[in-house]
Parts: C-alpha cells; sequence; structure tokens
C-alpha cells in the first residue's frame, strides 16, 4: 500500500478527526459521524465483520488496509486495528488515495 495515505492518516489523527477503538467507532458509525472506516488486514474475524457490516449497513466507506503494525505507526499509538476518520475532507482524500494504490 502507499506511503501517502499513511502521512494522510497521521495529519488527520494530529488534527484530532479520527476516531480510535471498536466500540466508539459503531457509535461514531450510527450516528453517520464517521465518513471512511479503515480497518487493518490483520483484526480478527468477528471485529472484521462487525465493522464492515456496520459501515456497509450505514452506507459509509470501509478498507481493509495494512497491518496492525502499520496503522499503529501512522498514528502514533500502539496495537491499533480500526480507525474511523470523521472529517469529509480528509476522507475523500483518503479514500482516492487507496483507490489510487488498489488500482495501480
Amino acid at each position: 500500500m502507499s506511503q501517502r495515505y499513511l502521512n494522510l492518516l497521521g495529519l488527520a489523527m494530529r488534527a484530532g478527526k479520527c476516531t480510535l477503538g471498536e466500540e466508539a467507532i459503531v457509535r461514531d458509525i450510527q450516528k453517520n459521524r464517521a465518513k471512511l472506516v479503515l480497518i487493518a488486514e490483520d483484526t480478527g474475524k468477528q471485529t472484521k465483520k462487525k465493522l464492515t457490516d456496520k459501515c456497509s449497513f450505514y452506507h459509509i466507506p470501509c478498507y481493509v488496509v495494512d497491518d496492525r503494525e502499520t496503522l499503529s505507526h501512522a498514528i502514533g499509538k500502539a496495537g491499533r486495528v480500526a480507525i474511523a476518520v470523521l472529517d469529509q475532507g480528509f476522507a475523500k482524500k483518503l479514500q482516492s488515495l487507496l483507490d489510487e494504490s488498489i488500482r495501480g
């Protein structure tokens, strides 16, 4: 995956536009505050299913990205498996970077 989306994700985190933790992410999805959800590829089956099901039900884009270590390193917090982006601008740019890296 592209390093550029990780840099932008770190920026969104520092700007306070991200939610961490499964329960907080689910709450933000349900309240339509989450604009994009990123899940680490090595997340447990149940957590991954719960988050992807919630995202598809509430029509929120969801991507399975790098492993938890890469994701955690990008935001400067250890052991994170999922991140919700709350800002539309950050979400749109992250989506375009992720789509680009998937196609390319």
